[in-house]
């Protein structure tokens, strides 16, 4: 209920400013706006989605945790392709780096992060023996399986 009501309050701003905006600059003003964040959102999620692919082979590939500066850059860009200003406004946010920094701050205060290290001998020794239990609702396959 709670995703309803705030996708209904995003909906809401964005067609207020929508109205308002294009009150102040005219319809071609507020395409023009609409069309450009779009196209700069397109230029910086393909120039950070490279980024941030190299960013996360590197970093996993040494077992650190993923750099979420990349992340939020991507996401903003996301927010960037979207049309409404509200969401131009956010992306455009996400893309200074001190919001950044707050966001994972705020973000780290409530997650937890753990590491576990396993190191094996023989890897190619590991057997893994398991037995599957389907469980059938009203005698009806549960969709995992083939009929």
């Amino acid at each position: 209920m709670r995703v309803l009501l705030g996708l209904m309050a995003w909906s809401l701003v964005e067609i207020a400013l929508f109205v308002t905006v294009g009150s102040w600059i005219g319809v071609l003003g507020t395409l023009a706006i609409v069309l450009g964040s779009g196209v700069a959102g397109v230029w910086v999620l393909r120039q950070q989605g490279l980024q941030l692919g190299q960013t996360l082979r590197q970093n996993m590939g040494a077992g650190r945790v993923p750099v979420a500066h990349s992340g939020l850059i991507a996401l903003g860009a996301v927010l960037l392709i979207l049309p409404g200003f509200f969401t131009d406004m956010m992306g455009l946010a996400m893309m200074v780096p001190l919001v950044r920094a707050v966001i994972i701050a705020r973000i780290g205060l409530r997650l937890q992060t753990a590491s576990v290290q396993t190191t094996y001998a023989h890897p190619q020794d590991d057997v893994i023996d398991a037995v599957v239990i389907e469980h059938k609702r009203d005698g009806e396959p549960s969709g995992w399986t083939k009929p």
